[in-house]
């Protein structure tokens, strides 16, 4: 515009630079023109002819993405004394506006309006006394003034973007530390409930072995007892039935109390070997699992495996359980608490 050309050119700027900074904000104003002059200050002026295609479809385009400050633009209108669209034919007012709160005198009634709605004062007057316009020293300590005041809010604005920068890194940090925070206490609960697995499994694995190594005891000297009264009788000894029958009691206490134990747990842990070798299969069934949910785990882990077919055995004691027996759990057929004994398949 015509008006901000004038200011511009008051303000002392090359007549080239003033022309090249408003084509190339698109005349947008006072401040971004300003601006435009600062930046480029010491850089080459480009040919108005090479530039104008440019600046054509420039202003076809989208607007500049330019920080107009308004406040900044007013002050260097009232510093060169024009208004926004005004000509170089604008001539002097005779008369002044003087606040008469603050003792302030204005040039015109935009000055005066701009002044009331910062202060708040409502009381002015026309005055008579004329306004002397600025001299050059004062227009470049204004200028310079006013170029202090963009460099510093700029500076302003860096720090507050560094300020928050710095403040979304630390709570990224902080995040991250949290989220780290919960998975070493998630890991730490796995490795505490796994060794109380392992220790639970150690301690049932001992007590069938214990079991085991009772039973096999109590069978050896009942053999020893049946082999002493079979030599008895050949020789034609008296029998003694006081031992056997204590070896019967204890051996009914031993099987009753193994009974009795083997009802205090929940999970039957067994090991599955088959007739033919191979890795035997170990599981970790209920208690109240049937023999028959043993024989579908089985045909589940291969194919060689029906279950309408598959029997099973217990090396020790001997047993062969029927098919009737599938049906009833593994309690009931006294096969708790551990996988020492086997099963191994005799269908195949």
């Amino acid at each position: 515009m015509a008006g901000d050309k004038e200011t511009l050119l008051s303000m002392g700027f090359d007549p080239a630079r003033v022309d090249w900074a408003l084509r190339a904000t698109n005349n947008r104003g006072l401040q971004p023109a300003m601006d435009h002059i600062l930046e480029n200050e010491g850089k080459p002026i480009p040919d108005p002819s090479a530039a104008a295609p440019t600046s054509a479809s420039g202003s076809a385009g989208q607007p500049m993405d330019v920080d107009v400050d308004d406040e900044d633009e007013d002050a260097l209108r009232r510093l060169m004394g024009t208004k926004p669209g005004a000509t170089s034919s604008t001539e002097a007012e005779a008369k002044s506006i003087k606040c008469a709160e603050c003792g302030k005198v204005f040039k015109n009634t935009a000055l005066a309006n701009y002044h009331a709605e910062k202060s708040g004062h409502d009381q002015f007057e026309e005055s008579t006394e004329e306004i002397k316009p600025l001299t050059e020293e004062e227009k470049q300590q204004k200028l310079a003034e006013l170029r202090e005041k963009i460099a510093a809010k700029r500076s302003v604005k860096t720090q507050q973007e560094a300020a928050e920068a710095r403040a979304n890194e630390a709570i990224r940090r902080k995040t991250g530390k949290d989220i780290g925070k919960l998975k070493d206490e998630l890991k730490a609960k796995e490795l505490v409930k796994e060794a109380e697995q392992k220790r639970r499994e150690k301690l049932e694995d001992a007590k069938a072995k214990a079991a085991v190594k009772a039973q096999i005891e109590a069978d050896k000297k009942a053999r020893a007892e049946r082999a002493a009264r079979e030599k008895a009788l050949r020789d034609g000894q008296p029998i003694i039935d006081a031992p056997a029958s204590a070896s019967t009691t204890s051996a009914v206490t031993a099987s009753s109390s193994s009974g009795t134990s083997g009802k205090d747990f929940k999970d039957t842990r067994l090991q599955i070997r088959m007739a033919a070798g191979g890795t035997p299969y170990t599981t970790t069934l209920p208690s109240d699992a049937t023999l028959r949910e043993v024989a579908e785990f089985l045909a589940a882990q291969t194919l060689s495996v029906d279950v309408e077919t598959v029997t099973f055995a217990q090396h020790f004691p001997r047993k062969t359980f029927s098919r009737d027996q599938f049906s009833k759990t593994l309690r009931e057929l006294g096969l708790t608490p551990s996988a020492v004994r086997t099963f191994p398949n005799m269908g195949l």
